[in-house]
């Protein structure tokens, strides 16, 4: 089974997190924030992988320690359950629309970790979610885990809406991109990532 656990204890945060890639569709979510609550249950359901995230943040100063240690410490576990990254499909791409928004996200199980991320929001927040930690998140979520990953929100007007397209399209991108493929191999001219 392709599982991790991974608890991040700093002076900021205190998080526990458990993914497993091969039990389908559980979301236990609770950061403290309700609207990355909703975002991370959408990144689980929507990618097939259940999660378990718990976090206690410094929310009193503001919600960035919390959303950007928790991309750190979910990269870590993705990246801790896919082991060597051998015997799947690595790549993934996927269109997401959410009403009259339109998201884009390709990715690559690379081990050579990138961003980019092409996306703008009209107003500062959803509920207590600063929707410029959007951006953060996905820096360290790639980042910690080895991704390239390239999201681009194409189009939309509502926030909730222009957010909640750009988390579904990452997860299903990663829904494909972590399915095991028919003979194990690794991907890759060279053998190895």
């Amino acid at each position: 089974m392709r599982k991790a656990e991974i608890e991040r204890v700093t002076k900021e945060t205190q998080i526990k997190i458990a993914v497993s890639l091969d039990e389908k569709g559980s979301a236990d979510i609770d950061t403290g924030i309700g609207f990355f609550d909703h975002m991370l249950t959408a990144l689980s359901v929507h990618s097939g992988i259940s999660m378990s995230v718990k976090v206690k943040g410094d929310l009193h100063v503001d919600c960035h320690h919390t959303i950007e240690d928790t991309g750190i410490a979910l990269g870590q576990a993705l990246g801790q359950a896919l082991g060597n990254k051998s015997g799947i499909v690595r790549y993934g791409t996927a269109y997401i629309p959410m009403d009259e928004s339109l998201a884009m996200a390709s990715l690559d199980l690379s081990n050579r970790p990138f961003l980019v991320f092409n996306c703008e929001f009209t107003n500062q927040s959803c509920g207590g979610y600063d929707l410029c930690m959007t951006e953060e998140f996905f820096r360290a979520f790639a980042f910690n885990s080895g991704m390239t990953l390239h999201i681009n929100l194409l189009y939309g007007s509502n926030d909730h809406h222009k957010a909640e397209a750009v988390y579904k399209a990452v997860a299903h991108a990663l829904k494909t991109a972590i399915t095991e493929n028919k003979d194990g191999s690794t991907l890759s001219t060279k053998g190895v990532l």
